[in-house]
Parts: C-alpha cells; sequence; structure tokens
C-alpha cells in the first residue's frame, strides 16, 4: 500500500529520477535491480499522476520500425512475470489483437510489415476474414479484407502496474520520495547536479527528466525547451452488454485502422478511444505558454464527444451491439506529445549528466523496455543497441513551438494513417533551417525533411507525375529517379548536400582527441578518411569523415540525423578527459554541394586554375581553392562512388556557386539529382549507410 515518505532521506545520490509515473518508476526499478546504489526517485505528488493514472493501459508487440519491437517485447516479457517477482497484482490480460485492413491499400501494408515480421521472434499474423471473425464474433463483417494478428497483446492496469515496479524498486534499495517537488537543477562546474527541493538539496552525479508533461517545465530550469505539447486523449467505457457477457473468452483488441480508434474488452462492457483528425482533435497548448497548473495531478480535461462522434459512428458500425449499450465513462485526460509521436530517451547535448525520459504517447508499453535501455546505457556508457530514433538530440533550435504544436496536431492525427516507406508529412515545413538553394529549387522537385531541413528527394521534368505519392507498389518517382541515376553515371549531377551535420575542431589536443575518439589513423594535412567512433565495447556508435585542413585543425561531417547526437559524444569526451580543444557545430553556416559524374573534372576545371587532374588531385584529398572567385573547401569523395567533389562553402555563396556550375556544364548536359538516385548509386557501388546496413 501507499506510505509517502515526505523527506529526503539523503542529501547524495548517484542518480535522481525526477517523475513518478510508470517510466521514472521503471528506470528506479531497473537501476536499482541491476545493483546501483543511492537511487532516488522525487515525485511532487503521488506515483501516477499525471497520464498515467487515467491511461487505456495497452500493450502490443507491434511497431511499424524495427528497433522499438525490441522495447514493447521486452516490457510484455516484464510484465508478464512482475507479479510473481514483487508480490503485486498488475491487472495483466493478453487476448491478443488484432488491426483491421478494410481498404486494398491495408492489404498491401500488412504484407510488407509481415516482410519485416521475420526480424523478431514475437509472433505476428496475416489472418482472413473468418479467423478475425472467429477470434471476434461480435464484429460487423462487411467491410473487413484482412487482419493483422498478434497473439499476446492486451492491457494491463497502468496503477497496479506502477505500484508493482514501485515495490520492485524499494525491495532492490531505490528510495521513492513523495511529495517532494524539485524547485531547482543547479548544474556544478565537476559535471554533478544540486537538486533542490523544499525538504532540502540534494547532489547527484546524473539526473533523469521523466516529468511526463512537466518534464518542459523541468527543462526550463536549465534552459532548455523540450519539444513536447499535451494533448486531449478521450476514452469512453460502457455499461455491460449482454453479447459481451455471454462470451466465454475475452476479446482481443481491435484496431480499426480506417476509423482510427482502438476498442477492448473492459470486464462486460467495452472499452474505445479514438485517435480524431488534424482540425479536431485539441491541444492544451496553454501549458506550454503558461507552464501546468500548480496542483495539476490527477484531475481529468471536460469531455467533449461531439468531437469524437464520427469515430464513435465508426465503431458502432463495426460493433453493432456497442449501439444499444449506455456510456459510463469518458475519460478525458493530458497525455505527452513530441513532434514524430516518439519519445525522447536517452542523454541531452550541450548539459553533462541530464538524461531524459520524456514525450511518451505510449508510456504503458514503453515503460518497460525504456527502463531496462536506460539503465544499461547509465550503467555500462553506451546503449545496448542501436534506438537512434528516440535521440532526444534529434531535435534542436529548429524546433519551436509552433512546429511542435503543428506536428502535434498532425501526428495525433495519423496514428492510424498507412505506414508507406519513405513515407513524408507536411505539417510545420518548412522549418527555419533551410539550404542557401532552397528558394531556387523548392518548385522544381519532391523535397525530403532531414532533421529540419528540406532536401531535393527528386527532380521533375515535363511529363512527370509531380508531387509525393507513396506506394507499396511502383511509385510516380520510380522513372524520374532512373533518369538521374543514368544522368550521374554517364554524364554529370549536381546534389545540395547542405544537411550534413559539419563541425570544426582545432587546439593543441586536437589530434590526440581524435586518435582517441576514431577507429582510424587521424588523416594528414590535406587528407580525408571515413572513421568511426566506437564505444567502449567496440560498436559503432558514429561514422564521419575527418579532414586536416590545416595543421591541428579538422573537419568532422556526419548525417544529418546524427549532427547533435555525435556531437554529444565528442562533447563528453572533451569534458571527460580535458582535452585542450574548441569544437565548433558549422552545421547552419556551411553549404554543401556534390558534384558527381564521369564529366565532373571537366566542369569544374572550368572554373578554376587549380589543377583538379587525378595526379595532382587523388581521391580523398582536400583542399582549399577558388570557383567562379568564391572560396571554398573541396573534397574529393562522393557518395554516388562516381569520379566527383564535395564543395563546402558559404551558405550565402551557395545560389551563385550553384548557378556558376550549371553554367560551366551545359556542354556536358549537366543537371540535378536528388537523395534518392543518391541511394540507388551507392548501393550498386557496395557503399553502406550508417542507419541503414551499418
Amino acid at each position: 500500500k501507499e506510505n509517502p515518505s515526505a523527506s529526503l532521506g539523503k542529501d547524495r545520490a548517484d542518480t535522481v529520477i525526477i517523475g513518478g509515473g510508470c517510466v521514472g518508476v521503471s528506470l528506479a526499478y531497473h537501476l536499482a535491480k541491476a545493483g546501483l546504489k543511492d537511487v532516488v526517485l522525487l515525485e511532487k505528488s503521488e506515483l501516477t499522476a499525471g497520464s498515467t493514472w487515467h491511461a487505456a493501459g495497452l500493450t502490443t508487440y507491434f511497431h511499424p520500425g524495427i528497433n522499438l519491437k525490441k522495447i514493447h517485447s521486452y516490457s510484455i516479457k516484464l510484465y508478464e512475470n512482475l507479479e510473481e517477482e514483487t508480490g503485486q497484482a498488475v491487472g495483466f490480460h493478453q487476448p491478443g489483437s488484432i488491426r483491421l485492413a478494410t481498404t486494398p491499400t491495408r492489404v498491401d501494408e500488412f504484407k510488407y510489415q509481415m516482410t519485416r515480421a521475420g526480424w523478431h521472434l514475437t509472433e505476428q499474423y496475416l489472418i482472413t476474414p473468418e479467423k478475425v471473425q472467429e477470434l471476434f464474433p461480435l464484429l460487423n463483417m462487411n467491410t473487413v479484407l484482412a487482419g493483422l494478428y498478434n497473439p499476446g497483446d492486451g492491457h494491463i492496469d497502468p496503477y497496479s502496474l506502477t505500484m508493482a515496479l514501485a515495490a520492485g524498486a524499494r525491495k532492490y534499495g531505490a528510495q521513492l520520495n513523495y511529495p517532494v517537488q524539485v524547485t531547482n537543477l543547479n548544474a556544478q562546474s565537476d559535471g554533478t547536479w544540486e537538486v533542490e527541493t523544499p525538504l532540502g538539496i540534494i547532489r547527484a552525479k546524473r539526473i533523469v527528466n521523466a516529468a511526463g508533461f512537466w518534464a518542459r517545465d523541468i527543462g526550463k530550469m536549465i534552459g532548455l525547451q523540450h519539444p513536447l505539447i499535451p494533448v486531449h486523449h478521450q476514452y469512453v467505457v460502457t455499461s455491460t452488454i449482454p453479447e459481451v457477457k455471454a462470451l466465454k473468452t475475452e476479446l482481443p483488441v481491435i484496431r480499426d485502422l480506417e476509423g482510427s480508434y482502438y476498442l477492448r474488452q473492459e470486464r462486460d462492457g467495452l472499452l474505445f478511444g479514438p485517435y480524431e483528425s488534424e482540425e479536431k482533435m485539441k491541444l492544451q497548448d496553454s501549458w506550454v505558454t503558461n507552464g501546468v497548473p500548480p496542483g495539476f495531478g490527477k484531475e481529468l480535461f471536460e469531455s467533449d464527444l461531439d468531437r469524437i462522434m464520427e469515430h464513435i459512428e465508426a465503431a458502432m458500425e463495426m460493433v453493432p451491439v456497442l449501439k444499444k449499450a449506455d456510456i459510463v465513462n469518458t475519460i478525458a485526460g493530458p497525455i505527452t506529445y513530441s513532434p514524430d509521436i516518439l519519445p525522447m530517451v536517452g542523454p541531452h547535448q550541450g548539459v553533462r549528466n541530464y538524461w531524459v525520459a520524456i514525450g511518451f504517447g505510449y508510456g504503458i508499453i514503453h515503460a518497460g523496455g525504456i527502463g531496462k535501455y536506460l539503465s544499461d546505457w547509465i550503467l555500462d556508457g553506451e546503449p545496448p543497441f542501436d534506438l537512434i530514433e528516440l535521440d532526444p538530440n534529434r531535435y534542436g533550435k529548429w524546433t519551436t513551438t509552433a512546429y511542435t504544436a503543428a506536428k502535434a496536431r498532425e501526428s495525433y492525427g495519423f496514428n492510424n494513417i498507412v505506414g508507406y516507406p519513405k513515407e513524408e508529412r507536411f505539417a510545420g515545413r518548412p522549418t527555419e533551417r533551410v539550404s542557401g538553394l532552397y528558394d531556387l529549387l523548392k518548385s522544381k522537385c519532391s523535397m525530403g525533411f532531414h532533421a529540419g531541413w528540406e532536401q531535393p528527394h527528386w527532380f521533375y521534368k515535363p511529363g512527370d507525375e509531380t508531387g509525393y505519392k507513396p506506394s507499396f507498389r511502383r511509385t510516380n518517382w520510380f522513372d524520374p529517379v532512373g533518369r538521374e541515376y543514368k544522368q550521374v553515371m554517364e554524364k554529370v549531377g549536381v546534389i545540395d548536400l547542405s544537411p550534413f551535420g559539419k563541425f570544426k575542431v582545432k587546439g593543441t589536443d586536437s589530434v590526440k582527441l581524435l586518435d582517441h575518439l576514431f577507429a582510424n589513423v587521424v588523416p594528414k594535412v590535406g587528407s580525408t578518411n571515413i572513421s568511426h567512433m566506437l564505444t567502449p565495447r567496440g560498436k559503432v556508435y558514429a561514422e564521419l569523415t575527418v579532414s586536416q585542413l590545416y595543421p591541428g585543425e579538422f573537419m568532422l561531417v556526419t548525417g544529418s540525423g546524427s549532427e547533435l547526437h555525435d556531437l554529444r559524444w565528442i562533447e563528453e569526451k572533451i569534458m571527460r578527459d580535458g582535452y585542450k580543444v574548441e569544437i565548433e557545430n558549422m552545421t547552419d553556416e556551411m553549404g554543401v554541394l556534390g558534384v558527381a559524374g564521369p564529366y565532373a573534372r571537366q566542369v569544374l576545371q572550368k572554373l578554376t586554375n587549380e589543377d583538379l587532374s587525378d595526379g595532382s588531385f587523388k581521391f580523398l584529398q582536400s583542399r582549399h581553392l577558388k570557383l567562379s572567385d568564391i572560396s571554398l573547401t573541396a573534397i574529393r569523395i562522393s557518395y554516388t562512388g562516381e569520379l566527383g567533389w564535395e564543395l563546402y562553402h558559404r551558405k550565402e555563396d551557395s545560389v551563385a556557386l550553384y548557378s556558376a556550375i550549371m553554367e560551366a556544364g551545359q556542354k556536358e548536359g549537366i543537371d540535378n539529382f536528388g537523395t534518392y538516385a543518391l541511394n540507388a548509386l551507392r548501393l550498386e557501388k557496395g557503399f553502406r549507410a550508417w542507419g541503414a546496413e551499418v
């Protein structure tokens, strides 16, 4: 039972976890169980206050991605054994779940997902309408074409789950203190933290923000603007339905994807929760500007059935017994969304020993697995596997409040949208982060979104079907990408590579630092190499190109999605071991153009007096030169596998440089190409991509 201890108990801790929802409590449980001493969790009111206590508690093995499935799977396995381990009942039901396909495109999506199911040990089946009906006899089968069935899915009682994890955490020696509010955080020069509370100060080696929809307020204490926003989520519970009561076994959870709702059995009635569209859904944006009202804990919002009426009607159509049922309860509560619905998990760039586990739209299914993942990372100094999609550093200065709100609206409404390969979503774009060529190119191509940037995916020619038209079959960009591929293979092409992450490193210890960081020799002045940063266990943490431009001055280049992920790792190393170096993030100031193809040298040579011949400017060499009077750093490298250069220049020179190259290449038949053609070219060359094959 609850026995709050409003005392600090100790004034020092190894790890202080801020927030007593299911995620924070799971982390305390896992750290303590792994043997970490001095784990302290601070909760300002009571455990589960916030979003945990009112959650619908769905648990599923399914995730459209690959890595997060591991998190789901671990959570379910943990929840199955928690009662036995802690003596606390958790109310775990596992009747399985079925996603319903009611359109041919949805059937394609299910087939696509089945091809990815072999990566994991969890069971997943594509089932016929007959099998769907056998498992869920109360369905109206008129529109059902197929089902995606996950045995072992179900739901758990979030309050009981959290209490069981709390019992386990205490059993292994963690301290859970509440009601204790964190009022301020002070970073110390040695990387430790002072955590201020009304009951005194705790000195901690590291802090973990797991504060749910208060996470923004905690972040603001140290000058961070976490891109999070509370959304209103409603679900409806019915009274007893005779047809449900008469069933011998519990119904599986249903996800009607076109109707955009989930539905499950709740005792002898049904519970269902919709995700309404971008236009209808409701954000609690006043909390973003003014903070969460003091004292908000186990409160709910006013329910609004009108807002979800079309989903209620869809559910009554699909499960006709609902038409006669009485609604006994409507729960409308806040859940936190990040711009892309995925949580932010791990250490934060720019602040030492500050970790986050925030932005959980699905905290119940993620709590177990994320508690384990973060606990392993904290104890081993490296993550157990790659989950860069949850990296808190995937967002940056470009992630404004307006962007976060627009994206959260879109993401909530898109909860059950078809998940195509190469998916693009358009809300909140473009951000302030555009390359120097954006205005020039935006009407000529289909742009893709990469870490805030807009980057051309493929270019239009007369007669093309333009725009973004994804498919599980042949897409409208198939032929144009083939055309660009041929262009680079046979002639010469230009690509905007400005989204690359770009850092300058210089100082007395720069060579020593890079020698330590990278599993490769440090390149000589005027040379470039591809190097990997390894974790303590020798796994690949990141892949960068390293160029020594002047003695002791280096440029490091990484993919757009790993800019701050890589920068954090390097900064951490500099701080921890006291290297005398300066590192500067040049990503936004510097533009990059790639020029590639058999005629690349011929075109560029027209613009410079510098000798670009193979004898003079070899593969993987770098040098400063002027092209058409524009100063830049040229590196002879190309991800296409063809002859080519990457040209690093000031962003304000991008248009002039691009125009000069296009002008010079008229005779050679120069043209644009985008990242889709680049990807085809590098695959054919056998270049692996970090995050895809590596």
